[in-house]
């Protein structure tokens, strides 16, 4: 039977309540409340004083994974090898150096020559330099290894950048999905890990996907899952709460997977769905990566409800003899205005980007061409500069990128994986591998007609500290010019470069095909080039990085100029790669020739002709590390002098750290510890305040 008076004294079996003793008792209460109290207004001071000083710290020293979030579904990693059979898409600088996959495995290289051990940390390393490795602008998880990126997006205030990670080690394996968010693409905030392989359906990876806003400002998420028999099948997933702009919490479908690779294509070659289109009929319209024998392909699928899909008769587009196609990507340009577009805009004004990363050779190559709606095809402008035998982003290592629609700037913004041209060894000593590119905003080249401009955010600009302008400074034939512009490692350069136009008309013709890759790097003197920078160069210059053109002249008199990167020099250490990377760059006429570089430690980002030919470099200085790095313009032309105009700023570091509680305070309130100074006195006096009075009323009960 239910107490009716739960609250009253306990009474006599005669109905009269207990007294005597039980005042008594009431008296003993009365003190221990007494010294209970007290003790509570002094735990109350010190637990507000421990709170502030854990909360300040947590905001440093968070890891990845550490969150007080309530998750909906908790999500563990699962520790495994290698699927096999599956690509590690890994930047493959040089091909057939095991890292000791599963058999079947595409081997993730680790560009060290052949013989050099991949499990002892070689000479010359040592912990300086490899801390002077990281990067101090470039977006990078706390440690381990990260590749694609994934499914990036601009949500309720907020960008949003999902990456394959490994959060068990410095080498690939064990993919789930990282997640960080920013105001600005520049500093960032870790969150805890958004999906693991925690189903059947992607136990054995939870590969690339991509974001789709929906017209009701929804969001929905398709992603490539590895089965538990390796099979590549295609998710859908979702916010568990989409009021939550950090997007915490993410809910894989009940019914997953929602495609699986149809017949004639192979369970291992059919994965990374893109962003989807709407078509006029009102259905939404993805493509998925896949091959035939060695044809590369892009299947095409419609959909009203992103479980149900209705897969179209032939391809997207077809290249024989590509291979595999990864990170397939699709999205229009404007031909008239210099703004980005929705991935659905279509018409007349309009041009399409086919965009595909190339399993076999790992680079990425785009074309421009005509999409047609009605049957879901593509046609390039030009066969010879197809999909994956033409134009590429990036002449350097530069892998499975991604753009997404900024719907916050009306722009298109271009990701892009930088894998690392070091030893694994060394990987595993420093404890991470791999970043991402800086942010690049994507146009189209009105005045080729065949080419994208590729160019850094214009955030990135936020760091530039203090600047140094050297005005046409004249670099004769041969020589080098030492520019004073103090630390090395982190600098925003642009150079424009002016030649003698008389000697361009002396100079030699000649049959010979030049390219950046065989022609014999920065040293090789010919007529026209090179000329250009050295970066990451010690005073003795026995390291340099020297980013230039070169001007070649055939027998008919024509002129056509490459831009390159050499690394042949770049390091003293036996076990990094050392590649010259470049190509061809259109310059039209009366252009000056110019380039821009983003320098950050181990990488070095360089744009010319206004991002018309990219080229990404990993460097690994023994010696030019620090304020040992020097910079440098340099002339090794025989026929032409160079006249040089140079600005150059030092670079700030981003704030790029683990998100806090705390965080959603007001700057103010982050950057001033007054609050807290004035407030913990005053909780102690309340504390205190409010002890007394309840004292003060129970010895007027007694």
């Amino acid at each position: 039977m239910v107490d009716t008076k739960p609250l009253l004294p306990a009474s006599n079996s005669d109905g009269s309540y207990l007294t005597g003793s039980c005042v008594n008792s009431l008296k003993s209460i009365k003190v221990n409340l007494t010294i209970f109290c007290g003790l509570l207004a002094v735990g109350l001071f010190a637990a507000l004083l421990i709170g502030n000083y854990w909360s300040d710290n947590a905001r440093i020293h968070g890891s990845l994974a550490s969150s007080t979030s309530k998750r909906t579904h908790p999500l563990r990693p699962v520790s495994r090898g290698p699927a096999q059979g599956v690509s590690e898409k890994t930047s493959g600088i040089w091909a057939g150096v095991s890292r000791g996959p599963a058999p079947g495995v595409s081997e993730k290289t680790s560009r060290v020559r052949a013989g050099v051990s991949g499990n002892i940390l070689p000479e010359p390393w040592n912990s300086t330099m490899l801390e002077w490795q990281r990067t101090a602008f470039h977006f990078q998880p706390e440690k381990n290894w990260m590749n694609d990126p994934n499914g990036p997006l601009f949500y309720n205030g907020w960008y949003h950048f999902f990456y394959q990670y490994n959060p068990n080690g410095a080498v690939w394996g064990d993919i789930v999905w990282g997640h960080a968010v920013s105001k600005d693409l520049i500093n960032w905030f870790h969150l805890p890990l958004a999906m693991v392989a925690d189903q059947w359906y992607d136990k054995n990876g939870v590969w690339t996907g991509s974001a789709t806003i929906l017209p009701d400002g929804k969001i929905v998420m398709l992603y490539t899952g590895s089965t538990t028999e390796a099979v590549q099948v295609q998710n859908l997933a979702f916010p568990a709460n989409h009021s939550d702009p950090f997007l915490i919490d993410w809910i894989k479908y009940h019914g997953n997977p929602v495609l699986v690779p149809p017949p004639g294509i192979y369970k291992k070659d059919f994965r990374d769905p893109t962003t989807a289109w709407l078509t006029s009929e009102g259905k939404w319209r993805i493509t998925i990566g896949s091959k035939r024998n060695k044809t590369g392909i892009s299947l095409v699928y419609d959909t009203k409800d992103f479980i149900n899909y209705e897969m179209l008769e032939g391809e997207l587009h077809a290249v024989s003899g590509t291979g595999m196609w990864e990170c397939v990507d699709f999205f229009p340009v404007s031909k008239t205005e210099e703004k980005g577009l929705d991935t659905s805009i279509n018409g007349p004004e309009v041009k399409h980007v086919v965009k595909v990363s190339l399993d076999d050779d790992r680079h990425d190559y785009y074309a421009l061409g005509t999409y047609h709606e009605k049957n879901g095809s593509w046609i390039p402008d030009l066969t010879e500069i197809d999909v994956g035998i033409g134009i590429r982003y990036d002449y350097g290592i530069f892998y499975a990128s991604k753009t997404f629609y900024d719907q916050n700037k009306n722009r298109r913004v271009l990701w892009g994986w930088i894998g690392e041209g070091d030893s694994e060894a060394a990987d595993m000593d420093k404890g991470w591998a791999s970043l991402q590119s800086i942010p690049r905003t994507i146009l189209f080249d009105n005045k080729t007609g065949t080419n994208l401009l590729q160019w850094p955010v214009e955030e990135i600009e936020s760091l530039r500290l203090n600047g140094t302008e050297f005005e046409k400074v004249q670099v004769k034939a041969g020589s080098v010019v030492p520019l004073d512009v103090g630390p090395g490692s982190q600098l925003d350069i642009i150079a424009e470069f002016e030649i003698d136009k008389e000697a361009l008309k002396k100079a030699t013709g000649s049959n010979i095909t030049f390219s950046c890759q065989t022609g014999g790097g920065a040293a090789k003197s010919g007529a026209l080039g090179p000329f250009g920078i050295l970066v990451l160069a010690d005073e003795s210059l026995s390291e340099q990085t020297p980013v230039y053109f070169y001007i070649a002249k055939d027998s008919d008199g024509d002129l056509k100029t490459f831009f390159c990167t050499d690394l042949s020099r770049s390091s003293k250490a036996p076990d990094v790669d050392k590649q010259i990377f470049g190509s061809y760059v259109p310059v039209l006429k009366d252009e000056n020739l110019s380039l821009r570089v983003l320098m950050d430690h181990s990488i070095v980002e360089s744009f010319a002709q206004g991002g018309r030919t990219v080229i990404t470099s990993r460097i690994y200085p023994t010696e030019a590390i620090n304020g040992a790095s020097k910079m440098f313009l340099f002339n090794n032309a025989t026929e032409t002098c160079v006249s040089a105009s140079v600005k150059i700023w030092q670079m700030d570091s981003a704030f790029i750290r683990p998100y806090s509680d705390d965080d959603d305070k007001d700057d103010d309130d982050r950057k001033s510890t007054a609050p807290c100074l004035l407030l913990c006195p005053i909780n102690y006096i309340v504390s205190c305040v409010t002890s007394l009075y309840f004292i003060y009323h129970v010895s007027k009960f007694s």
